[in-house]
């Protein structure tokens, strides 16, 4: 009788999933640095922060995304064994209207909060597109005035350069919701008096527009039409739009002109008499009095082609772009975008408590900021490792701890090499970690009171011209000093060497 073949168990895959990335020593330190100088911006505008959950219900976070046609709609969710339906959070904003319709009542009005971390959204990935990332928000909860969204615009450009964004290195382009949907009334697709009527095809508008700098006034065309089919062959639904209003959303889109003023006298003739068109040409103008009087406005300007993915926005809308290049994942030079954005949004607090709460807010993408600060050479240097505490002597390793925990106490970063092996693989070590320093004791060493200590940064530059054994111990990257003066020596060694 055939012996039955015992089938292995298959080993996972050690790789990221589709759409995710992970994050290295450097990138977390200059991601966790940047975020530093960003919330005290926050801070000196008078922000408090906040942290909340990573999980909100779905109901809570309401279906906002631009992403309809993704399973559960753009979001990662699941159900939860009381039956709920659970999702990770696509953004910081909502979950602020959940917490903010929670404890209003113990929260000053209005309440100025900045967050940060991680979102996820369920979208399809691509090249620089990835379904975690991180955001950076700040927003106002209770303040109705447009000069609470001033604020913001003004407040996200001190923000940019304060991580070392310069002042000609980006603009901030400022539209208006309430314009949109003024320009729709004219084109027959809203009704303000049945809002619901037409509102898929609204959305799908919106979401068209929103991506007229990455397809074009071809690709918003066909959105705006019979539909689109890309690259990869998927078809995504048009609003199915005729010609005649077509042309109108595409003149709204093109509305920009020499400078504000004209931008607003021409978006002013596009809405014709829309009472909700003319109120957002208004606030618009308003804004960029406002930006005007608090300093230089050259960085901020007037543009209709913004309009903001999210569906959540009701009047002032803004995005942050980059206007230099950077290189891609293959040397392309390619223009890196929009970096940052927000706006009004006063209904979404209202899904809660039924009552008028105004809100506005602006949210910092910290992975395309960084990249465009990584490609101006604007960000620190922070790969140098701790100081490694050799171990010459497997029985003396509280010795060695005792080291390192001086080192330390000095205000050195410090550790003992804890793995197994003899000297070459404990500098190995050292030398993959960017160690400045390695401090060695042997029994020797430690009968006559002295320890070695070696500029590993300063070897590694004169090792191309070091031959013999005797010029090793004879040049300056390695010394021997007293024990006692450990810290000094290591101090004065970082000093030398820049750390």
């Amino acid at each position: 009788m055939a012996k039955t073949k015992i089938k292995k168990p298959r080993r996972p895959r050690a790789e990221t999933p589709r759409g995710f990335r992970d994050y290295f020593g450097q990138d977390v330190l200059q991601r966790n640095a940047m975020l530093a100088r960003v919330a005290e911006v926050y801070h000196a505008h008078g922000f408090d922060p906040l942290e909340s959950s990573a999980v909100e219900t779905v109901e809570a976070l309401g279906k906002f995304l631009p992403d309809v046609d993704r399973p559960n709609e753009g979001v990662f969710a699941w159900q939860d064994e009381d039956e709920t339906w659970m999702a990770l959070r696509y953004d910081l904003t909502a979950p602020l209207a959940r917490v903010y319709a929670q404890h209003r009542r113990d929260l000053p009005n209005p309440y100025r909060r900045y967050a940060m971390g991680p979102v996820w959204r369920n979208e399809k990935p691509g090249p620089g597109r990835y379904r975690q990332f991180y955001q950076c928000d700040a927003d106002t909860v209770g303040a109705g005035s447009v000069a609470a969204d001033a604020e913001m615009c003004a407040m996200l450009g001190s923000a940019l350069e304060a991580t070392g964004i310069a002042a000609d290195d980006y603009v901030i382009r400022v539209n208006n919701r309430k314009v949109l949907n003024g320009v729709m009334e004219v084109a027959g697709v809203l009704n303000p008096e049945d809002p619901e009527a037409d509102a898929h095809a609204r959305g799908i508008v919106l979401r068209a527009v929103d991506k007229l700098d990455r397809l074009g006034v071809s690709g918003l065309r066909d959105l705006l039409g019979a539909g689109r089919r890309d690259e990869s062959g998927d078809f995504t639904e048009g609003a199915g739009l005729s010609p005649d209003q077509i042309a109108v959303i595409l003149g709204f889109t093109d509305a920009r002109r020499e400078n504000g003023t004209a931008t607003c006298a021409a978006l002013r003739d596009l809405v014709g008499v829309s009472k909700a068109g003319l109120e957002g040409v208004q606030e618009l103008e308003t804004i960029a009095e406002l930006l005007t009087a608090q300093g230089p406005a050259e960085r901020i300007i007037i543009d209709p082609s913004v309009v903001r993915g999210l569906g959540y926005y009701t009047g002032p809308v803004f995005e942050a772009e980059l206007t230099f290049e950077i290189l891609d994942e293959k040397g392309r030079r390619i223009q890196l975008g929009s970096v940052a954005g927000g706006g009004r949004y006063d209904d979404l607090v209202t899904r809660f408590t039924g009552e008028k709460v105004p809100a506005t807010g602006v949210s910092i993408g910290v992975d395309r900021l960084l990249a465009g600060l990584r490609a101006k050479g604007r960000l620190a240097d922070n790969t140098q490792g701790p100081v490694v505490v050799t171990v010459m002597d497997r029985d003396r390793t509280a010795d060695y701890q005792a080291m390192a925990a001086e080192l330390r106490a000095g205000g050195i970063r410090a550790e003992v090499f804890m793995g197994g092996g003899n000297m070459a693989k404990q500098l190995k070590y050292a030398d993959q970690r960017v160690s400045p320093v390695a401090v060695i004791e042997g029994g020797n060493e430690r009968e006559r009171g002295v320890v070695q200590i070696k500029d590993l940064a300063l070897g590694a530059r004169l090792a191309a011209n070091i031959e013999t054994h005797d010029d090793w111990k004879a040049q300056p990257a390695q010394m021997e000093v007293v024990r006692s003066d450990l810290v000094a020596e290591v101090r004065a060694m970082l000093a030398r060497a820049g750390g």
